[in-house]
């Protein structure tokens, strides 16, 4: 098997293909890299409207990327309750939250200083 080097605008293009295909909803790309200290370069966050809906946008996004790419998460949180799931891909993280978690965490807000890209579905 080769090993090519994931493009990160492919692996976000795919991660948000996929969720895209489940009608995942208001889909933001935070954009990290100007700010010291981060611990990955982007975030896409993403709702989903109930404990099914984010598992189903969690495992579309590895079908997806596994088998465009040939890559998986390095880790995966939050998948036993689905209230908000943490998909690790080390340089792209995604968190997909159910609507009122995403609303009481804001995490938008406290990276306040990223360049927030609003996702339209298609």
């Amino acid at each position: 098997m080769t090993n090519k080097k994931v493009s990160t605008d492919d692996l976000i293009a795919l991660i948000i293909k996929g969720i895209d295909e489940v009608k995942g909803e208001n889909i933001q790309l935070l954009d990290l890299r100007d700010i010291e200290n981060t611990v990955c370069d982007y975030f896409i966050i993403c709702s989903g409207n109930s404990n099914t809906q984010v598992n189903a946008i969690s495992g579309s996004i590895q079908k997806i990327v596994s088998k465009e790419l040939k890559d998986k998460p390095w880790h995966i949180e939050g998948q036993t309750n689905s209230e908000w799931v943490l998909m690790d891909y080390v340089n792209v993280v995604v968190h997909i939250f159910q609507k009122q978690v995403r609303d009481y965490y804001d995490i938008e807000s406290l990276w306040g200083d990223a360049k927030i890209t609003e996702i339209k579905s298609v």
